[in-house]
């Protein structure tokens, strides 16, 4: 997806925009919400990652007058507040969705591809690479239609790898998506994970799926690696 995000902390907008790059998303980011509103008129965006509280115009007079506009993006909204009425009145102002701040950029691509979804239900929820099927709605997985016992992080591991399917996804991207931190070569959790998660998917007498690509990371495929 071609995606806007306007943040006008600094941090948070360089590491959202930079995970949904990661994810392999088309993204733009501004800290003004008079740009945000400019750029949604003039370009063809899927969807905006819209803060509430930005200086020009805050998230909910952008999202009201790009609906006017009739654009029909998807707009998730930002908020550091708990009050409802904040939410109410961005959801009344046409916003697909919020996110409460501090939010992990896992959490934020989730709700993205939950909007994606509903705004188009004949999206299939199953992704499949070869004999795996995994369901995206109800977070099971089966190989051979044996169901795969998976913890959370495993499944979402899981995930990365059979959305990018047959290509390799890196260790930095795999640490960026599952556990929303930068990537540390010191670390062998990815390693440990892959282990578990390979013992699980590669059942025997089956195609082996899982593959390590030296200098380049992992891929869920078949065929040699």
């Amino acid at each position: 997806m071609r995606i806007l995000v306007a943040e006008d902390d600094k941090k948070v907008l360089s590491h959202v925009a930079g995970a949904l790059r990661a994810a392999g998303h088309a993204v733009d980011a501004t800290g003004d919400g008079e740009e945000a509103q400019w750029l949604l008129m003039e370009n063809p965006y899927d969807a905006a990652v819209l803060d509430i509280m930005m200086p020009g115009r805050d998230g909910v007079s952008v999202t009201r007058a790009v609906r006017a506009a009739g654009r029909a993006l998807l707009i998730l909204l930002a908020t550091a507040r708990s009050d409802v009425r904040d939410r109410v009145s961005g959801l009344d102002a046409g916003a697909d969705d919020y996110i409460v701040k501090p939010y992990s950029t896992e959490e934020l691509l989730a709700r993205l591809r939950a909007l994606q979804r509903r705004a188009k239900p004949d999206l299939d929820p199953m992704l499949r690479v070869a004999d795996l099927e995994i369901d995206l709605r109800a977070r099971v997985a089966r190989r051979a239609g044996q169901e795969i016992p998976l913890t959370n992080r495993e499944f979402a591991l899981l995930e990365v790898l059979a959305e990018a399917s047959p290509r390799p996804v890196s260790k930095a991207t795999l640490v960026e998506r599952v556990w929303d931190q930068h990537f540390d070569s010191g670390t062998n959790v990815l390693n440990v994970y892959i282990s578990y998660l390979r013992k699980k998917v590669d059942l025997p007498g089956c195609v082996p799926l899982l593959q390590t690509l030296r200098g380049i990371g992992f891929a869920l495929r078949e065929g040699a690696a």
